[in-house]
């Protein structure tokens, strides 16, 4: 309790006027004073008493000051020591990325209506077209008293507004379709708006409204909803750099909603928006989400609704399967039943259409883990093989070639011998002997390649047979796979050096013995006259799109 403090009013301020004396002179006479006498002295009691009047207000704006630091206090102390609810999350309540729809287009434990388009990462409620609805519900009704949603948004569009908005519900039946953001008028429940589109002009959206229904009341869109609001705030959710979260939660009859404006990427950066105490909404109904567009449209985007049980601290939540209703319990059962009774008979079938495999264990129907690795191996082995065999007859049609040219080569030494003799032709018959020399070293280096690329070959079918035969062990193997390696890191280093050898001979070759002139120089393709005729042609176009362009905004003008 907050004690006043002590202060000294004046009595004027009290209102309690003091009996005043006329001043006497010696003999006890009274004596006049002057005009200017009486003047001073008035304003030194003014003076003195608006003195006193600050001191006493002084005084009370301390004391007022004093109490309420001691409230904040004691409402500071009372938060701190008040616990925070547990949280239990729902999943038959919840959705979320990156598996959110299945193959044939539907939601877990959801249902989607109207143009609502779930994929792998979103839903998207509505797409950037006019007169678009959409709407998620849960399949089950929530039968929980408190409760936390945290929604995650993203409404985004081209122009500078938008329309007309997104709703989450909280209702006693699904309102799959209708005209309050996409979602059925007179609900029974609560709805949480995020109304995009300014229907009175007062300048006051993008904002937030929470409306609450009794089943009998219609939605006012003419003024957004506002003469109906329980609460609101002013929140821009719209072309924001992230996502826009909402947190709403409903515990011990009060509703708070908190709103990440997405600015940041901190999922927990929320900001109060508004808050309604002792609101009563229905024990049992759906969790939805809706959106609409009119005139204006904006893509709406709902990338995860995640729903969370509260309960007061200390107390046990039964465990999920006690809370399953027994008609759900037996629907279930039942559906099991039925689906082992058809593997029954789907198993009796196939025994009777294949008579050879019965009695046979269905585990030796199946392929292990360890014929799977080996058929893995061997479909590994044959891709090398038919590699390697195609890599020999490429080596043998090279060889061919090879033989041909130094046949070429030596016809022509020995023409050139015949021909000339003496010092003039030593130098060209030694080039030419060199030259030889080089293909026959090519023609070595190929016949060793040939050799590694059959011996690799021979390696590879002796461990197929030997692997068909009696299953393959580890080491061999291993053993295998290492000799075809350092085979095949051989026939590298040989092509290698083929590569380079064949260059140096195709140099010396063009060098010696190809001196083909040089061809004469190409004319210009493009002249001054065709360079003219093209940029005309490419001006008339651009004006005549920029005229068409100008003409289109215009006809749209005056459209909209």
């Amino acid at each position: 309790m907050c004690q006043p403090t002590t202060c000294n009013f004046s009595l004027q301020r009290l209102g309690i006027r003091p009996i005043r004396k006329r001043p006497v002179g010696p003999t006890g006479i009274p004596i006049i004073l002057s005009d200017s006498m009486l003047r001073q002295q008035w304003y030194q009691k003014m003076a003195v008493s608006i003195v006193n009047g600050l001191a006493a207000e002084a005084c009370l704006l301390i004391f007022t000051l004093i109490c309420q630091h001691s409230n904040a206090n004691n409402i500071a102390a009372a938060a701190s020591t008040a616990e925070a609810p547990n949280r239990r999350f729902e999943y038959k309540y919840s959705f979320k990325g990156p598996h959110l729809s299945q193959a044939d287009g539907s939601i877990p434990f959801w249902v989607h209506s109207g143009n609502a388009i779930p994929s792998a990462d979103q839903v998207r409620i509505t797409p950037s077209l006019r007169s678009q609805k959409g709407s998620v519900w849960t399949k089950s009704t929530v039968n929980f008293d408190n409760w936390e949603a945290e929604v995650t948004f993203r409404v985004s569009g081209r122009g500078r507004m938008g329309a007309d908005g997104l709703a989450i519900w909280f209702t006693t039946a699904q309102g799959l379709d209708g005209p309050v953001y996409g979602a059925a008028d007179n609900w029974n429940g609560i709805g949480i708006f995020f109304d995009s589109f300014d229907n009175d002009g007062k300048k006051n959206n993008p904002a937030v409204l929470v409306v609450g229904n009794n089943g009998k009341l219609v939605y006012d869109h003419p003024n957004d909803g506002t003469t109906q609001a329980l609460g609101t705030c002013l929140r821009d959710f719209r072309n924001k750099p992230y996502p826009v979260r909402a947190k709403i939660t409903y515990y011990k009859r009060t509703l708070t909603v908190l709103i990440n404006n997405g600015f940041t990427p901190d999922k927990d950066d929320y900001e109060f928006c508004t808050k309604v105490d002792n609101m009563v909404i229905p024990q049992e109904g759906y969790f939805g989400i809706s959106a609409a567009t009119g005139g204006l449209a904006d893509d709406h985007d709902v990338l995860s609704f995640l729903t969370f049980r509260l309960s007061e601290p200390g107390q046990e939540l039964p465990p999920p399967e006690a809370e399953m209703p027994k008609q759900d319990k037996d629907k279930y059962q039942e559906e099991f039943e039925n689906f082992q009774q058809d593997l029954d008979k789907k198993k009796e079938d196939y025994q009777k259409e294949h008579p050879d495999v019965q009695g046979q264990p269905i585990e030796d129907m199946y392929e292990s883990v360890n014929d799977r690795e080996i058929r893995q191996v061997f479909e590994g082995q044959n891709r090398i093989h038919l590699e390697i065999k195609q890599l020999h007859h490429q080596l043998a049609v090279i060889l061919d070639e090879q033989r041909r040219y130094v046949s070429v080569a030596t016809d022509e030494i020995s023409k050139r011998q015949g021909e000339s003799g003496g010092q003039v032709g030593q130098a060209p018959s030694q080039e030419m002997g060199a030259v030889v020399a080089t293909q026959q070293e090519v023609l070595r280096n190929l016949n060793e390649l040939r050799n590694s690329f059959y011996e690799s070959l021979k390696q590879i079918g002796a461990s197929q047979h030997q692997g068909n035969a009696v299953g393959m062990g580890t080491y061999e193997t291993v053993q295998h796979f290492n000799d075809i390696k350092e085979h095949l890191h051989v026939v590298k280093k040989n092509i290698e050096h083929l590569i380079t050898r064949t260059g140096t001979f195709s140099s010396n070759v063009e060098k010696q013995v190809m001196n083909c002139p040089d061809p004469p120089p190409m004319p210009s393709c493009l002249g001054t006259t065709h360079f003219l005729v093209f940029v005309v042609i490419q001006s008339v176009l651009f004006f005549s799109y920029i005229m068409y362009k100008s003409q289109q905004e215009a006809a749209a003008k005056k459209f909209f």
